[in-house]
């Protein structure tokens, strides 16, 4: 961190995009320690979606720089705009492409409209507002008006397009946002942490504010406490873990409810979760056995899912086959992973009989996965595949939610009851330091290649696997602390 120098003061259309997703993001991107930057796959897979998007937009290579425009290209990329914005403020903006339209500008009979690629389904200010950033100093560059530009979206498997015309009270807000933004990044200080820090996982900085977060005790680091509820008691002056931890249940419940009886129901469980993670020990909630299902059980199958989800593809279905031996222990040294993918050339009813084929040949034996995803996805697709209400009845009854089982038997000293919070808690070791899901999905496009005949990467489809059997060993690891904590109760 340091004074920033006046050829810092330039506002450029990634730090706008930053300041819309987060007004401490935007602040760390200028004054950050670049060290403490962490890689994230989420930017890689927005660059690959992008890349599929243009590609399906304009499918002949775009020129490159301002030669390019000069000759009227169909696209153009590798432009770096600057100029002045409407209150004099220095700008630069690097617009990933420029695409040709009807008009006259000073190269010729023809214009430019500058086009962006969004990630998710539906267009939001992240994109128009920097849009409108790269449009205004276009129209400086090329001596005339953009009248719309253009989002595009789908990752080129099925382009939409969302047309965005540069009005003028999308121009006073771009002013209003740049005006905001300049004075943020004068601070000498970060603005405060966001109050719903939920998007933070896909934050570069992740690790700078969650360090923050836990050393000033921030309430977001209160399990179940989001933005809206955050807002609530800090109205009632709970400021932070510290304060929640301290009051009075009972009085709480009371102020809440002017909020809305639901908030006055879980105003106790707030407080009660907020102690746990202050003396930093579990609370059991029920003396019933929270895996009943364990107990005579031969063996058990950990389920574990990757997905697309802006393709809505499960790309993966990952069992790891743990038995149990004739002792009554459980045989880890005997358990198998099997991968099963879900391939576009192979369609879903192969799929659907490959792994009702392996489920089935385990057929008295549990299913066990980590919250509803991987329940709702099979169920799903058994439904699309006509099974019987009958078989759909007792697939339903073999899965069990270790998540759900958790959350209603346990209260955990931990700001998260997600699987890499709770396995890591118990002392599980994921072999890929710091991989998520975005990593399985980027590494699954890199596997696919151009198609069904030049597949990519053998390396990425092994790290897929592996990652995805870790998640079913972690699901495990959660179930076993579990058993033993039924054992323990019971005895």
């Amino acid at each position: 961190m340091g004074a920033t120098q006046p050829s810092d003061n330039v506002l450029t259309d990634r730090l706008l995009r930053s300041w819309l997703r987060c007004r401490r993001r935007a602040w760390l991107d200028r004054h950050g320690d670049p060290a403490l930057r962490q890689w994230t796959a989420h930017r890689n897979l927005m660059l690959d979606d992008q890349q599929r998007c243009f590609v399906a937009l304009l499918p002949q290579k775009p020129g490159r720089g301002e030669a390019a425009c000069a000759v009227g290209a169909d696209g153009v990329v590798g432009l770096r705009f600057k100029g002045k914005g409407p209150g004099g403020e220095a700008l630069e903006a690097h617009p990933p492409l420029l695409r040709r339209v009807s008009g006259r500008s000073r190269w010729g009979d023809f214009a430019y409209q500058p086009v962006l690629a969004r990630q998710g389904r539906r267009m939001t200010r992240e994109h128009q507002l920097p849009l409108a950033l790269m449009a205004l100093l276009l129209e400086q560059e090329q001596q005339a008006p953009v009248t719309e530009m253009l989002v595009v979206g789908g990752g080129g498997r099925r382009l939409e397009r969302d047309r965005v015309g540069l009005s003028a009270g999308l121009r006073k807000q771009l002013a209003d946002a740049l005006r905001k933004l300049r004075l943020d990044l004068q601070r000498e200080e970060p603005p405060d942490l966001a109050a719903d820090r939920r998007k933070c996982t896909l934050c570069s900085w992740r690790q700078v504010c969650n360090g923050v977060a836990a050393s000033d005790g921030h309430l977001s680091e209160v399990s179940g406490i989001g933005a809206k509820r955050r807002e609530m008691l800090q109205e009632l002056n709970i400021r932070g873990l510290a304060d929640l931890a301290a009051a009075d249940p009972e009085q709480l419940a009371t102020a809440m409810e002017r909020f809305g009886e639901q908030h006055g129901d879980v105003a106790r469980t707030l407080v009660a979760q907020a102690r746990c993670q202050r003396s930093g020990q579990p609370e059991r909630l029920s003396s019933r056995p929270a895996l009943p299902e364990l107990i005579a059980a031969p063996g058990v199958l950990l389920y574990d899912i990757e997905s697309d989800p802006d393709a809505r593809h499960d790309f993966l279905h990952g069992f790891w086959c743990l038995p149990r031996g004739s002792d009554g222990r459980w045989d880890l040294a005997a358990a198998r992973y099997q991968p099963l993918l879900v391939l576009a050339e192979h369609g879903e009813p192969r799929c659907w009989q490959r792994i009702a084929r392996y489920v089935s040949r385990y057929d008295d034996w549990p299913v066990l996965h980590y919250g509803e995803t991987e329940s709702l996805a099979l169920l799903r697709m058994a439904q699309r595949q006509g099974i019987s209400e009958q078989q759909q009845a007792r697939l339903r009854r073999r899965l069990v939610d270790v998540h759900a089982r958790i959350r209603q038997h346990w209260r955990l000293p931990l700001n998260s009851y997600g699987l890499k919070a709770v396995a890591s808690w118990r002392g599980f070791q994921w072999g890929q330091s710091g991989v998520d899901g975005a990593h399985a999905l980027l590494w699954w496009r890199h596997w696919q290649g151009e198609g069904p005949e030049r597949r990519g990467s053998s390396h990425a489809l092994r790290w897929i696997f592996q990652y995805n059997r870790d998640d079913c060993r972690a699901t495990w690891a959660v179930a076993d602390w579990l058993r033993h904590q039924d054992q323990a109760g019971g005895s």
